[in-house]
């Protein structure tokens, strides 16, 4: 069936409500088997960085692909909330002086200004390991040969080949270690930093549907597709709304890629050739989803809102 906006928007909220609930239980708990204490500074840097609200669109997509194979809904909370905090711990180094230096972050002060910058790296290094924590509980699944493949892919989502080597090439591609002047990144060198940078995280948060559920291969391939036409959609999206948005929408400084030379898709086609472009992966990722027919309502309806987003 058709699901109106309305819908999608009504799911994306409760999905984002459960998902703070979840990780607001998780960082809430006392100290587990092997810790001698949670250092009181730091669970609360992380539990700012981490509970101070976001759309939660990827903890979204792993609820959504998962109820394509009839995923018990708490499973897929629990890699969702895992996916959150390797996010969340991204925008807290993101925001560093040494990174982008910004001092909003979904309109608060960013983890570094409300703490200091190394209660803000550990918080952020707190974050990514726990959410390894988070996907080796049987919660997550309890076939543990599933919780392994999980852990194997938001690794490699998240580190050398994808979201932190995109940084890398992000950084690079403003000219931070050569001559300190942008470096020329034509149409496809901003592809594969874009797919790695935002997309390998949305990617992993739609085929962890797929693990969860235990989805052949096939079905994997079109989820893969899907992800990174929204992934790609989503990067051309931000950028947009970097040159059109305002700051009191979207809750954090607009108009530093462009000061910061930073190599973007929006910055090589142009704004009218991207919102063209946006127009093709929304084509693109609904048609990835043609196998699983009106069950994927959710799904379309997602690629149109990142495309569409004004915050």
């Amino acid at each position: 069936m058709t699901v109106s906006s309305e819908a999608f928007l009504s799911q994306l909220t409760a999905v984002a409500a459960d998902t703070e609930s979840l990780i607001d239980r998780l960082l809430a708990a006392p100290a587990i088997e092997g810790e001698r204490a949670r250092p009181q500074r730091l669970l609360d840097a992380m539990r700012y960085a981490s509970l101070n609200g976001g759309k939660r669109f990827r903890p979204f997509l792993v609820v959504a692909t998962a109820a394509l194979f009839d995923v018990p809904r708490k499973r897929a909370l629990m890699v969702g909330a895992a996916l959150e905090c390797v996010h969340c711990y991204s925008l807290v180094h993101d925001d560093l002086p040494a990174m982008d230096d910004d001092d909003l972050r979904r309109g608060h002060p960013t983890a570094h200004k409300a703490f200091d910058e190394a209660t803000a790296i550990l918080a952020g290094d707190g974050l990514l390991t726990f959410a390894f924590d988070i996907l080796a509980r049987p919660d997550a699944h309890p076939d543990p040969a599933v919780r392994i493949e999980l852990l194997l892919a938001l690794a490699r989502a998240s580190g050398l080949g994808g979201m932190v080597g995109g940084q890398m090439l992000d950084l690079t591609a403003e000219g931070r270690f050569a001559d300190g002047r942008p470096q020329a990144f034509d149409e496809a060198a901003v592809t594969t930093l874009q797919a790695m940078k935002t997309g390998a995280l949305l990617r992993f948060a739609c085929v962890a549907g797929g693990i969860l559920g235990q989805a052949t291969g096939a079905e994997r391939e079109s989820l893969e597709r899907y992800g990174s036409a929204v992934g790609q959609a989503f990067q051309i999206a931000d950028d947009l709304l970097d040159i059109t948005g305002d700051s009191a929408t979207l809750g954090k400084a607009i108009g530093k890629d462009a000061e910061a030379g930073k190599a973007t898709l929006v910055g090589v086609l142009g704004p009218e050739q991207a919102k063209e472009r946006l127009k093709t992966l929304v084509a693109e990722a609904e048609a990835a989803l043609a196998p699983f027919g009106a069950a994927a309502g959710a799904l379309m309806e997602g690629a149109k809102f990142v495309a569409e987003r004004k915050a």
